[in-house]
């Protein structure tokens, strides 16, 4: 990340609070949020095939699937991947001494990207890890991602994907509507009074960020990079397993779900 002194030093205390924030924005529209990271973390352990799996962390964040992993896995090494730098700044200002735990700033976007990231040399990753995080890829982008994965995992290792996969509107018109509309039930049902019943949203947490001086040089940063999403494909499971196939994993199909959000598994 670059250098961005115009913003003071961001204390330990004060990103873990704004990564406690981010995580209950997150669960706004993701009430089992927590249920998928376990999910996910189940997999790792039971598939690393060794209690020091090297994981591979993609579009990370503020490190909360990392964090939640290697306390559960304390002997793994999960290298951490954004090119947020609001987000990544807050993870390690965060998380300054957590074994095993190293972020690191790279546009998954960016073909060459895994040369910059610093993976133990000779060694394959056991696992690559992401949640709520690769939908904003283009269906090229991921084609790319799951094509350079493939070459970093060891045989037999997963790719572990949890986020809101939705279905082909046009090959499952009625299954599609469904989706959405039960998922729009439910989410009038734990809030009934709509906003006003709801706590704080994704726009309202960066909003809240970028208004924060210590935050302020790496919001810059951040639009300067144009990190932020694009049109609906990358939010589609057909474009997801299309892709992961066309890259050579061997399987590819759906761990967990609870409607559209799934926890999409691929094995190298």
């Amino acid at each position: 990340m670059p250098e961005l002194t115009d913003s003071p030093e961001l204390d330990a205390a004060v990103a873990r609070e704004w990564i406690e924030r981010w995580d209950r924005q997150q669960e706004v529209h993701l009430a089992d949020r927590e249920d998928r990271f376990t999910a996910l973390i189940d997999a790792v352990e039971a598939g690393a095939g060794r209690p020091d799996p090297l994981v591979l962390d993609l579009g990370c964040g503020p490190g909360s699937l990392s964090v939640r992993l290697l306390r559960r896995l304390p002997e793994a090494t999960v290298v951490a991947v954004d090119a947020d730098p609001v987000t990544l700044g807050l993870g390690r200002a965060a998380y300054p001494d957590v074994p095993g735990l190293r972020f690191t700033d790279a546009d998954l976007r960016t073909p060459g990207w895994a040369d910059q990231i610093g993976l133990p040399p000779g060694r394959k990753i056991d696992a690559a890890v992401s949640t709520t995080a690769l939908h904003w890829l283009t269906p090229a982008e991921l084609t790319g991602l799951y094509a350079t994965l493939a070459g970093l995992l060891r045989p037999g290792g997963l790719f572990l994907d949890g986020d809101h996969f939705r279905l082909d509107e046009v090959a499952s018109p009625v299954l599609a509507r469904l989706d959405r509309i039960l998922e729009e039930k439910e989410l009038r049902r734990r809030f009934p009074e709509g906003d006003a019943d709801r706590p704080e949203n994704w726009g309202q947490w960066w909003d809240a960020a970028e208004a924060d001086p210590a935050l302020a040089g790496p919001a810059r940063e951040r639009e300067r990079r144009g990190v932020g999403h694009h049109g609906p494909e990358g939010g589609r499971l057909a474009v997801h397993t299309a892709a992961l196939r066309a890259a050579g994993f061997a399987e590819v199909g759906t761990l967990w779900q609870r409607g559209s959000n799934r926890l999409l598994c691929a094995v190298r």
